[in-house]
Order: C-alpha cells, then structure tokens, then sequence
C-alpha cells in the first residue's frame, strides 16, 4: 500500500469589503483560498495580503488563521475545510515548490489581473503573479493532481468548494473549528 499524507485546503470569507465585492461578483459564500500541511491549521500559505490592513498589496504570505483578519471579534469569519490524500512525493514537492516561492517572495506578486481574466475567461498573468485559488490549483496540477478540470489561471475558489476531489472535512465559523468540543466534522 502506497503510504499518503493529508493536505487541508482552506476557504473562507472574513467579511471584509474586499471579500464582500468579489461575493457581489461571483455569488460564492467563501471566496479565499489556503493551503495547509496540518489540521490545526499552523502552516497555512496562501497569496493574498501582506499588509492586514491594505488588501490592495498582495503576493505570496504565510498565513496566521489565528490573527485579526480571520479572528476579528466584530465579524464571524465562515469557512470550509477540505482535504486531500497524496502520495508522498507530491506531498514533497507540493512542499518544496512553497518553500521555494517563499525564499523568493519579492519575485512572487498578487495576480490582479487574473481576477480580470477569470471574469472574461481569459488566462492572464506570469508564471510568478497568483491570486489564492490559482495557487492553490497550480501546487496540485503542478504534481499532476487536477482538482478541478479547468486552468489554474481561471480557477476560483467556487470551482474548488465543488472539487470531487477533495473531502470535506468542516464547514462553519472558524473560530468555531478551534473549539474542538464543538466541530463537527462532516463525514
């Protein structure tokens, strides 16, 4: 038996203006995409914001699921929680393909565009500009995984909250989903 490993992707909508003109544009509940090594979330990257308070500059970040963008006491963050089995191998290499992409960040931008061309479906932008989905479907396919069956330039996170591929594990607050007393996993 091949041994495998788990890897969480992660949905959310943190209720932010932002989050809240994309959900205007593509009618999905969650509308940010990470990708995580472990089920408590620890490890998390993503493209998105660096800087919490300007969403407007944007590239490669390690995420902390736990800081006030996502934990904000004024407004529940919703979320969904999938998984994925992997070989190990592409366990690694999805591994090492970030860790390369974060020892060379300043190289790395936000795909702006792309969330232009997703709309007129249209691939746009360079091999180092991601939006969040497109990353996370750009690790997968680049190991020969397809979890959704399209370009990961014109992936959105609705494409991936609809993968066969994936298993969901959560759907609810997150805060929520620390409490383990009160997760509920969806079998």
């Amino acid at each position: 038996m091949i041994e495998q490993k788990t890897i969480y992707i992660i949905l959310t909508d943190t209720g932010s203006f932002l989050s809240r003109m994309i959900r205007l544009y593509t009618g999905d509940d969650l509308n940010h995409t990470s990708i995580a090594f472990d089920d408590q979330l620890n490890e998390v990257y993503s493209f998105g914001r660096k800087y919490q308070r300007n969403p407007f500059v944007g590239g490669f970040v390690r995420e902390n699921i736990r800081d006030d963008l996502f934990m904000n006491s004024d407004r529940q963050t919703s979320c969904a929680i999938y998984c994925c089995k992997v070989d190990i191998q592409s366990y690694n290499d999805i591994r090492n393909h970030i860790k390369q992409i974060e020892a060379n960040c300043d190289q790395y931008t936000y795909n702006f565009l792309g969330l232009f061309g997703v709309m007129l479906n249209i691939e746009v932008g360079s091999e180092k500009a991601f939006f969040c989905s497109q990353f996370v479907s750009f690790l997968f396919q680049s190991v020969g995984i397809s979890i959704v069956n399209k370009p990961a330039k014109l992936v959105t996170p609705g494409d991936i909250a609809h993968s066969t591929q994936l298993k969901p594990l959560y759907y609810g607050n997150l805060k929520q989903y620390f409490n383990h007393e009160q997760v509920k996993h969806i079998s």
